[in-house]
């Protein structure tokens, strides 16, 4: 019997052991709270292993239903606990929505990431030579990894119908007589081509003012601007795409957020021991801090948000999945990113001080330049939308 029992007896023991040491000894008698989220591109976060032991250890799962930010701020959320937009007009859309209708509401703002023009070393060079991009400054980086993009000539070369051969990529050891353009998610559904969308409109706008204010400019800039917009991938697979060996011969200049890009470049340290100095960053010249809002939609989901906006552990994972975190007041809280970066001996991007920030036009504007530009039918708003 003791034969049988005694290994029976220290397998036991051991599992306990385990779960002591990770905090999670209770688990078993204690119940779980399944929360059920709804969110695009910031489902990462969720998904993410060591997100999910942390927010187990609060004896919390959540189910993600995933949805392009557009969607999740124009369908019924009567099933959801949350959602997580990735950016402030469809944020700003849901709150305001549930606050004309007496309905629960909360926002955090836990993290940020800018949204950059993700490529290939052949392509930033061209563009340097071309003086459409410049490198910046980043600490250790002999060949630079991140490059300021003017957002004005990039545009120019497009409406002019260049092409990369055009612009001399040839000098760098490749071909493409393709025409220049940045590939985005579908924007009838990504918020990430959303805001490229404003971006490019803030950018073309000539001497019109800065957003539309009316229909009728809405409507105009729409038509001004589609010519400069390539789209069709699903937003999850643009990035994946660019990172596939694959990448460079589909979609050469990718929509993304800086965070996709510097948790990129994160593991690929950490599995080979160096940089991936093939792929690049190009940050616009204009510049668009997607700003992602946890929005609790009951008491249930409230207890996420402060968890997303106090629990150090969940703070220090989302800074090491490369968001840049903000402190309560809505600033980047410190160079936390900065010095995890510099552990890791990945250069840090120094953003130029004189880029400009630009403003995102109202939803309602915003939505009527994306069923024009992408194609979709116009969204429905509901009463009280912004």
């Amino acid at each position: 019997m003791l034969l049988f029992f005694l290994p029976v007896l220290a397998t036991v023991l051991t599992g306990l052991a385990t779960l002591a040491v990770s905090g999670n000894l209770l688990l078993p008698f204690e119940s779980v709270v399944v929360l059920e989220g709804k969110m695009a591109s910031k489902r990462d976060f969720f998904e993410d292993e060591e997100v999910q032991r942390i927010l187990l250890k609060h004896r919390v799962k959540v189910h993600i239903t995933s949805s392009g930010s557009r969607e999740v701020a124009l369908r019924d959320l009567g099933a959801f606990d949350f959602v997580f937009p990735s950016g402030q007009p469809a944020g700003d859309l849901i709150t305001g929505v549930r606050a004309a209708a007496g309905q629960y509401a909360k926002v955090h703002r836990p993290f940020v990431s800018p949204i950059v023009l993700a490529t290939y070393r052949e392509y930033a060079e061209t563009l340097y030579d071309a003086g459409i991009a410049t490198p910046l400054p980043a600490e250790g980086a002999d060949r630079p990894l991140y490059y300021s993009l003017d957002m004005q000539k990039f545009l120019d070369g497009i409406d002019q119908g260049k092409r990369w051969n055009d612009l001399g990529i040839q000098r760098h050891g490749i071909s493409n007589a393709n025409r220049i353009v940045a590939q985005s998610p579908d924007v009838c559904g990504s918020n990430s081509a959303g805001t490229y969308l404003a971006l490019v409109s803030f950018t073309w706008r000539g001497d019109g003012p800065e957003v539309p204010s009316s229909d009728q400019e809405a409507s105009g800039r729409a038509q001004s601007v589609k010519h400069l917009m390539e789209q069709g991938l699903p937003a999850a697979d643009v990035f994946r795409t660019y990172i596939s060996p694959e990448g460079k011969g589909i979609a050469p200049v990718v929509v993304a957020y800086e965070h996709q890009y510097l948790s990129y470049q994160v593991r690929y340290r950490a599995e080979s021991e160096r940089l991936d100095r093939e792929r690049v960053l190009l940050y616009p010249s204009s510049q668009f801090v997607t700003q992602p809002q946890f929005i609790s939609l009951n008491a249930r989901g409230e207890r996420l948000g402060e968890l997303m906006a106090t629990d150090p552990q969940l703070r220090r994972r989302a800074m090491e999945m490369g968001f840049r975190i903000l402190d309560p007041a809505g600033q980047v809280a410190g160079d936390q990113l900065s010095q995890f970066l510099t552990e890791r001996s990945i250069p840090v991007p120094a953003l130029r001080s004189d880029n400009t920030r630009s403003p995102m036009p109202r939803i309602r504007y915003l939505e009527q330049m994306i069923s024009i530009v992408g194609d979709c039918p116009p969204a429905q708003l509901p009463d009280g939308a912004p």
